[in-house]
């Protein structure tokens, strides 16, 4: 089923058209994505479907209670509502009755049995009876999961009160919950940490939902999307299949448009021969002919990119690069965000900071460039080294209040007006501009008109300009086009300095970082020896370890202890006759307590509305799983031993 159509949608941008006569349509079910260069429109035509912004011509049409949930690279929100508000905005019926439900059992919350008055317990009753009157028990488990794996748990938090990071995260959960049927996602991994990332895909993947996205995360793009819709030179085309299909068909459009070229060309030498010797064209077949010609000369010829590539001219590293001795940094109420953590960078090394939002991995990165000292511990840096630091706040620093926002041209003159390049040749700062893709009256136009990621390229060829030995990235991908994605990892790969980086992009760490510094949320700093993937393949095995499974446990004793028995020199510690009555006893607990535990879950789901013995349940149910976890634990144990 057909959910939107989009037929000849045009809209101009600064200098010229973004798009023109855009036509494409999105099915039930459908993942596609857009891309394309930074600045090409992008966000500008979601944003259009959204109806943000208006285009100048053409339509958009929706099927019948399809619904759109839009979110933008940059959230809107009101500062005075809080988390709960933004998240239940939707006016989805279904989204009403579990905000009424959830409303009245805060107002129940904390209050003891007697402090329940028949009013409130009636209104619960009505609550509860229209949840599930609509089936949402599941819908709103769902919601609540979502809200966990982002980090939300304080609903009634301001949204004036918020991180931009935890901003950007709460729109998140606002789409992902509201009852539509397509989802336009602009960037929607920007300010995820990697893990989310992972879950996120996963979501998306198998959410019945329709999705449009715009995304520069390749794995995304492979693992979730079915077709690819290109917005290059304003017009629209399509790609049925994910990124790496699509990079298959662009391939071989290319060489089909070069040897076509080079056949016109070739036809061309002959016909210009004959035209430059004064036909007659009075005949029909004359006429055409020249008409041919004129058209073949006149075609619209194929624009190749035009290139550009970072540089640096090699600054020389000394003996003694960075050394950090016993470093600690805590923040609110003392809790450790690095604690004793000592590390000497070596030439060439190219380390990836691992870590989940909020674990320290900007701190880790401001104390090894000097930009906050730690609380204990030192930072020795040598003499040689001089770091390029890409920090994430860029546009916060450009729209500081009181200072001025310089055109394109001065913010790339305060750093040098004359650029000694690679090869000893010297550029003004206006050629250097236009050797990036600034060209023509967009030098003279203020950053802040720049699309996001024309300023944060901006801001790495100005930081590249002082020729750093050590560079430090923090987020440099955010925003960044997969074009200008894979120019920065060709430069990466061949870089000669140290390389530190902290980025959301799995593919881009696992090109660029031979090694991952992990931080656990504790204080504490870990080595990893691998790809940034193997690591997630691993913590996703170790879970999967940690999850009890009692006949797998049975089947792995059982065939241990065969094997102990056939080797007579291996002699098990017998159990003890409490420890064998113990083992006797505990199954049958086990058995009893796994089978109360789905009957929990099942009232849990819906089962039960009384507020006091949901609460109930829940603290039975919570304690159940210790419980079990213990019980695992120590059947394990015991069936080690030989029998009494």
């Amino acid at each position: 089923m057909n959910l939107l159509s989009v037929k000849n949608l045009s809209r101009n941008g600064r200098e010229a058209p973004l798009f023109t006569n855009a036509t494409f349509t999105l099915d039930d079910g459908e993942k596609a994505a857009l891309i394309g260069k930074n600045g090409s429109g992008k966000s500008t035509l979601l944003s259009c479907i959204a109806g943000i912004l208006a285009p100048d011509e053409g339509n958009i049409m929706f099927a019948k209670d399809a619904g759109v949930s839009f979110l933008p690279q940059n959230p809107v929100y009101n500062r005075d509502h809080t988390i709960r508000e933004h998240v239940f905005k939707s006016e989805s019926a279904k989204l009403r009755a579990i905000w009424n439900y959830e409303d009245v059992c805060a107002e129940i919350a904390g209050r003891s049995e007697l402090e329940i008055t028949a009013g409130l317990k009636n209104k619960l009753d009505k609550a509860a009876e229209e949840m599930t009157k609509r089936n949402l028990w599941d819908y709103e488990n769902n919601i609540k999961q979502i809200l966990t794996i982002l980090g939300i748990s304080s609903l009634e938090q301001k949204m004036g009160t918020l991180s931009g990071g935890m901003i950007k995260k709460v729109a998140l959960a606002q789409v992902l919950i509201d009852d539509t049927k397509i989802l336009l996602l602009d960037e929607p991994t920007n300010h995820l940490d990697i893990t989310t990332i992972a879950w996120l895909e996963e979501y998306l993947r198998v959410t019945d939902r329709a999705v449009l996205m715009v995304t520069h995360d390749r794995y995304f793009l492979d693992h979730v999307c079915s077709s690819i819709y290109e917005l290059d030179r304003a017009r629209i085309k399509s790609y049925e299949g994910n990124y790496s299909r699509y990079l298959e068909k662009k391939a071989v459009e290319a060489e089909i448009e070069q040897n076509t070229e080079r056949r016109i060309e070739s036809v061309l030498r002959t016909e210009r021969e004959w035209l430059l010797r004064g036909p007659q064209a009075r005949g029909t077949k004359a006429r055409a002919r020249v008409d041919a010609v004129h058209r073949m000369i006149n075609r619209e010829k194929i624009k190749e990119d035009k290139g550009f590539a970072f540089e640096v001219s090699g600054r020389r590293l000394g003996g003694k690069i960075l050394e950090l001795e016993h470093i600690s940094k805590a923040w609110e109420k003392g809790k450790p965000v690095i604690e004793d953590f000592s590390y000497n960078f070596k030439k060439g090394e190219r380390l990836g900071i691992f870590g989940a939002n909020g674990s320290g991995k900007t701190t880790l990165l401001n104390i090894l460039t000097g930009t906050i000292p730690p609380d204990l511990g030192s930072v020795i840096r040598g003499e040689n080294t001089v770091f390029g630091y890409y920090q994430q706040n860029i546009d916060t620093e450009l729209s500081a209040p009181g200072k001025e926002i310089p055109t394109v041209l001065a913010y790339i003159e305060e750093a040098a007006e004359v650029i000694t390049m690679n090869n000893g040749k010297t550029l003004s700062a206006a050629k250097m501009l236009e050797q990036f893709g600034f060209e023509g009256k967009i030098q003279y136009s203020p950053v802040t008109a720049l699309s996001g990621g024309e300023r944060k390229r901006l801001y790495l060829v100005r930081l590249l300009m002082a020729n750093p030995n050590f560079l430090v990235l923090d987020e440099p991908t955010n925003d960044f086009d997969i074009f200008t994605m894979s120019i920065l990892e060709s430069f990466l790969e061949s870089y000669t300095g140290c390389l530190v980086i902290v980025s959301h992009d799995r593919c881009f760490m696992d090109k660029c970082a031979d090694m991952l510094l992990v931080l656990d949320n504790k204080g504490g700093v870990s080595g990893f020896a691998g790809s940034c993937t193997e690591y997630l393949e691993l913590q996703k095995s170790i879970t999967a370890e940690k999850k009890p499974n009692r006949t797998e446990m049975i089947k792995k004793v059982s065939s241990e202890n065969s094997s102990r028995e056939q080797d007579q020199t291996d002699k098990k510690k017998k159990r003890t006759f409490k420890e064998q009555k113990e083992f006797e006893t505990l199954e049958a607990e086990i058995n009893q307590c796994e089978k109360r535990k789905k009957e929990l879950e099942t009232l849990l789901s819906g089962g039960e509305s009384d507020y006091s013995k949901i609460a109930e349940l829940g603290t039975e149910y919570n304690a159940l799983g210790e419980t079990l976890e213990r019980q695992y634990q120590r059947w394990e144990e015991l069936a080690e031993l030989e029998e009494y």
